[in-house]
């Protein structure tokens, strides 16, 4: 296996725990940290095909890597901000979720104590 189709395979599973973690988990920290995943994904990916196509006897092109690093950055500001968001939601309402369904201080059953 050749550390081509390695990095290949890390990015697809990157992509993978990714997409998992963004259906499946509510919390919305959990959700910015599964987003960065499959974005770190996608970049590898990205830069795995750009590097293929430069060993297969094509021109090499700098718009791929230039790319990955404006997408790096720009994910980057998007984190720092959804972290902010999550921070201020959290000063707001003391909770981080974002479900109108939250327990509240009264018994499941409806009955006063």
């Amino acid at each position: 296996m050749s550390a081509t189709v390695l990095a290949e395979l890390t990015g697809a599973v990157l992509v993978g725990i990714g997409l998992y973690g963004l259906v499946t988990h509510p919390h919305p920290l959990r959700k910015i940290l599964a987003f960065n995943l499959l974005g770190s994904g996608i970049f590898l990916l990205f830069g795995i095909m750009a590097r293929k196509a430069a060993a297969a006897g094509f021109a090499a092109d700098p718009v791929p890597q230039a790319l990955v690093i404006t997408g790096i950055v720009v994910a980057f500001s998007a984190t720092a901000l959804a972290v902010g968001l999550v921070l201020r939601l959290f000063d707001t309402t003391d909770a981080t979720t974002l479900h109108a369904d939250a327990p509240t201080d009264t018994p499941p059953n409806g009955a006063d104590r």
